[in-house]
């Protein structure tokens, strides 16, 4: 599972540039926290597109992170990105006012869909493209908002175990105290991954390189050592979220049907 860094760089930053050329675009946006992910994502499209073309929105919900808010411009201003910070809890808030919860889970998906609607309308303003910071473990797992932060246009992490993506930032140079923050979706105060998942993230990744990339069944994952609760945990996460890593399911109707017949890539030569 280790990576060369170098070579993930480059793949990445080429991913990047190419990606947004084939759809007209110069700038690239994405949400900015303060965290792992998003820091390296930074990184990689300052690298592909010029600092002065990529723009880093910072989302918090009022004051609650605030830490998080300093790190983020401070990083930002390193790389030399352009970057805004919108206060989601007026909206957030409206929202609840009328229909009140005491969910925190329901509240902290409503953040991650605001900030990405905020996302796509700063796009539009600003004919930038999504980037997406999502990484393979995540996706996997499931781990992510629908609509919220698991959307993207193009998602250069995607296919990189948490894991990978912190070896990555100490590649880039991201700030040790960025590299070293206990991973949250910033869903509310004090929550953090692993303690919601009850298994640390060198585990799960562990876990998924040898069910995803090398195929193992469960049974040969347990015998190689793995806590049999964990492995079905992870299996569990993973076949409940598939819904979450496709596109929507349509019937077929026609002779040729999105997504069953018709498959060309965007790209595709007429």
């Amino acid at each position: 599972m280790k990576i060369n860094g170098l070579f993930i760089e480059t793949a990445l930053t080429k991913f990047i540039k190419e990606e947004l050329s084939k759809f007209n675009f110069k700038k690239g946006i994405f949400g900015l926290s303060g965290g792992l992910d998003s820091s390296v994502c930074a990184c990689l499209a300052a690298k592909a597109l010029m600092p002065k073309n990529v723009i880093g929105l910072i989302m918090p919900y009022g004051n609650l992170f605030s830490v998080d808010v300093e790190d983020a411009q401070e990083f930002a201003k390193e790389l030399g990105i352009q970057t805004r910070i919108i206060d989601i809890s007026p909206m957030v808030d409206a929202f609840y006012s009328r229909f009140p919860t005491e969910e925190k889970l329901l509240k902290g998906n409503k953040m991650a869909r605001e900030r990405m609607s905020i996302l796509y309308d700063f796009s539009a303003r600003e004919k930038a493209l999504v980037l997406g910071t999502s990484n393979k473990t995540e996706l996997l797992l499931g781990y992510g908002t629908i609509h919220g932060d698991i959307a993207s246009a193009i998602n250069p992490l995607g296919d990189l175990y948490k894991t990978q993506v912190r070896e990555l930032a100490i590649h880039l140079g991201v700030p040790e105290k960025i590299r070293k923050k206990k991973a949250s979706a910033g869903l509310w105060p004090g929550q953090t991954d692993e303690e919601e998942l009850g298994i640390s993230y060198e585990t799960i990744d562990q876990i998924l390189f040898k069910l995803i990339d090398e195929r193992q069944s469960k049974e040969e994952v347990i015998n190689s050592g793995f806590n049999k609760d964990d492995v079905e945990k992870i299996i569990s996460y993973i076949k409940n979220s598939q819904f979450k890593r496709r596109l929507p399911v349509i019937p077929k109707l026609s002779e040729r049907t999105i997504g069953h017949d018709f498959l060309y890539p965007y790209d595709w030569d007429r």
